[in-house]
């Protein structure tokens, strides 16, 4: 009766175990996450969301890029800092700009002490070569181009490293973060590292475009929440004193699409899978290659990737939701 009273325990601790991966003191997951972070709104929701959940991530840095939206590197980086000083780890977790341009246009240039984007290609490299346990999580939620030209400047790093890139609709053409910097992915899908596609596929249910809310779920989830700071001028103008405050903000000065109308929180699903796996749906296949644009399979080729898709949103809405309300900062990785 003891044995089976003893496997019948073990087995629950098992099944809450797959279910919770996160759990008190199991170790942190390291993560670097490279944002455009002025392009709209759901890069500063996704940094929120990363910084509120210190039980379950250490953040070895921000850095920034730019994309077609958003001004240059310096709004960039200025929206970044924005949110960060309103989350309070702007003191903490460091903060670097990336790239202007793109991977063809800098890469020649690797070999000098400067070039566009050295800043956060060189802090990328040196954080991937601290000694730790697990990979570190490279979390590109724009385009690639900081990615690429670290481990062009250094291949080392691929062995330690392994890239969550929120982008593309995948088996389907187009989209923002692809098309940003087409050259950065096709190097990273040649090369022999662990990299996983979190899908967008806009106007479908399967990728991240389906983690969309509303203005009024915003606005009636969001005010107050987050640690009291010291009044941080927002984007659009006014000053705010705490993130949840800003997020309605940013809410208030955005187009709607859809009925009913909604916007998208792609780049926090992104952080939301690698929180917790069981929030979408993963499958691995053989690397394909981009060609003018349009996705071609190589069902032979013996190198892999993951793409995530079909994700649970109200899941995701929910945790996020509960991270905002019962924060834990992250800390710098030590």
């Amino acid at each position: 009766m003891k044995t089976v009273l003893l496997v019948t325990a073990l087995f629950l601790l098992v099944i809450l175990s797959s279910c919770n991966p996160q759990q008190p003191g199991n170790p942190k997951i390291p993560v670097l996450i490279d944002t455009d972070a002025n392009n709209e709104l759901d890069d500063q929701h996704a940094l929120a969301y990363l910084f509120f959940n210190g039980n379950t991530f250490e953040v070895s840095g921000v850095t920034v890029n730019t994309t077609f939206n958003g001004g240059t590197i310096d709004e960039q980086y200025k929206e970044a800092k924005r949110v960060m000083q309103l989350c309070n780890v702007f003191e903490s977790i460091p903060l670097l700009k990336g790239a202007n341009g793109s991977f063809s246009e800098i890469r020649a240039f690797l070999g000098q002490e400067q070039f566009d984007g050295s800043e956060a290609v060189n802090f990328i490299i040196s954080q991937a070569h601290k000694e730790r346990k697990d990979k570190l999580v490279l979390l590109p939620v724009g385009k690639l181009t900081n990615i690429a030209l670290a481990l062009e400047k250094d291949p080392s790093i691929a062995s330690k490293i392994r890239v969550v890139w929120l982008g593309s609709n995948y088996p389907e053409s187009g989209e923002y973060n692809q098309d940003n910097d087409t050259d950065a992915l096709n190097y990273i899908l040649s090369l022999d590292l662990p990299f996983e596609i979190v899908t967008v596929r806009g106007e479908q249910n399967t990728g991240t475009a389906h983690v969309k809310v509303s203005r009024e779920e915003m606005t009636g989830m969001m005010p107050g929440l987050g640690p009291k700071v010291e009044p941080v001028e927002g984007r659009h103008g006014g000053t705010f004193t705490c993130i949840g405050d800003y997020s309605v903000n940013l809410f208030e000065h955005c187009d709607y699409y859809g009925n009913p109308p909604s916007r998208s929180l792609y780049d926090m699903a992104a952080v939301a899978v690698v929180k917790n796996p069981g929030f979408a749906q993963s499958r691995i296949i053989p690397a394909p290659v981009l060609v003018n644009g349009i996705w071609v399979e190589q069902p032979e080729n013996k190198r892999t990737i993951t793409i995530w898709e079909n994700f649970n949103r109200d899941a995701i809405i929910d945790d996020f939701h509960s991270s905002m309300k019962n924060y834990v900062l992250a800390e710098k990785e030590k």
